[in-house]
């Protein structure tokens, strides 16, 4: 696969191991979306503004830690960039976050925990891009955010 680098010139992207062969399969077939969950508590707490940059801090760093990854690559190249596909929802509070970190770690769902700094409490988590169909079903009992 080919990608466009910072400075124009051609890069060659290598997959990691984290895409199976179904996920590469089901991909080129549908949506790829990137959950990010964020827990309502902080919502009726904290300035929006504060809640929205936990999202963007958890979302940022999911793709970074799997930015080889064949989905992920596919969800951030130049085609795909105008169109991407995030659900955000939201949980009672920290234990529900957690639970839910957990689920998906149990599960093989890669995701990002976000941990505030210095409170060092868990704010928010966010999903690698995935094929919709492969993911959603660890989300259905969720509420969006609003």
């Amino acid at each position: 696969m080919k990608m466009a680098s910072l400075n124009g010139e051609d890069a060659t992207a290598t997959p990691d191991s984290s895409s199976t062969m179904e996920e590469k399969q089901v991909e080129e077939e549908e949506i790829v979306v990137q959950y990010v969950v964020v827990r309502r508590d902080l919502i009726d707490t904290w300035p929006l503004g504060s809640v929205i940059t936990q999202g963007c801090h958890a979302s940022v760093a999911a793709i970074w830690e799997h930015k080889h990854d064949a989905t992920t690559l596919r969800y951030c190249s130049p085609p795909a960039l105008d169109s991407m596909h995030k659900v955000t929802l939201e949980v009672k509070g920290e234990p529900q976050l957690v639970n839910l970190s957990e689920k998906l770690k149990s599960n093989g769902i890669l995701h990002k925990l976000w941990i505030e700094q210095p409170e060092n409490f868990p704010t928010c988590l966010a999903t690698k891009p995935y094929p919709k169909s492969v993911v959603s079903p660890f989300f259905r009992k969720l509420k969006l955010c609003k």
